[in-house]
């Protein structure tokens, strides 16, 4: 059974957020389960119950198909590699599935990011010491890096690019096959490119997944993000040489 396009999903976020409240134990309220189980019932894949915060924004706000997110300032996800330091508080919004094939793009907009590596983007948050991400962060007015990081058993990696500055949104596309993942990332939402594909040992069943938004260092600034979708896998079958049996 494949995975419905699900053009929805921006809407659904929108209704849950909105009436998103917690319990005394941190817990979704009634209320937000059944205004996203009423929103997802079509795709029967992702689990209508998990679409929260690992950790709220400093402000957000919902407005119609878009998730306008402000950041707080010192919070990022990083852990240990070069620098040595261990950040994990950066606010990700998130959804869980076990569905073992599928892509889920989303479109962001930086147009206020302005201080060293403000960002924002796509995830796949499983806890502190494995997750996978990209994004565009800010470095100067010349330039920023867009790029990827993946987190595996506590130790992450960076692998970037430089583009030119005046670049303010991206598309991102994030896509499962079975136990191996892609990003990619497109300038126009139609034409992706790839920016990693990896294998995320500690993400072999069900995963979180959906969008994040921080500010490292003395900063604050607003994130929006649109366009958001879940599809059938678009990261298609390696073609080329086979497996040694």
């Amino acid at each position: 059974m494949h995975i419905k396009s699900f053009v929805i999903l921006a809407a659904a976020a929108t209704m849950a957020l909105a009436s998103c409240r917690t319990d005394g134990n941190g817990g979704q309220t009634t209320e937000f389960k059944d205004n996203v189980a009423a929103a997802l019932a079509d795709s029967g894949r992702v689990d209508p119950s998990c679409l929260q915060w690992t950790r709220e924004p400093a402000g957000y706000e919902v407005k119609g198909d878009t998730v306008i997110v402000t950041t707080a300032p010192h919070t990022d996800l990083w852990q240990r590699t070069y620098y040595h330091f261990q950040n994990d508080n950066a606010p990700v919004l998130q959804m869980k599935t076990r569905e073992k094939f599928f892509s889920f793009v989303v479109k962001t907009d930086f147009t206020q990011s302005h201080h060293r590596f403000d960002q924002c983007g796509i995830v796949m948050y499983l806890d502190s010491e494995n997750w996978l991400k990209g994004s565009v962060e800010y470095e100067n007015e010349e330039f920023q890096h867009l790029g990827s990081v993946a987190t595996n058993n506590g130790y992450s990696d960076w692998a970037t690019t430089a583009i030119p500055a005046d670049v303010k949104t991206m598309w991102y596309r994030f896509s499962r096959r079975e136990d191996d993942y892609c990003i990619e990332c497109s300038t126009n939402g139609t034409d992706f490119s790839q920016m990693r594909v990896c294998h995320m040992a500690a993400a072999a069943e069900e995963i979180s997944f959906g969008i994040y938004a921080c500010s490292p260092e003395a900063s604050s600034f607003t994130a929006i993000f649109t366009d958001m979708k879940i599809t059938e896998c678009a990261w298609k079958a390696h073609d080329g040489q086979q497996p040694d049996e």
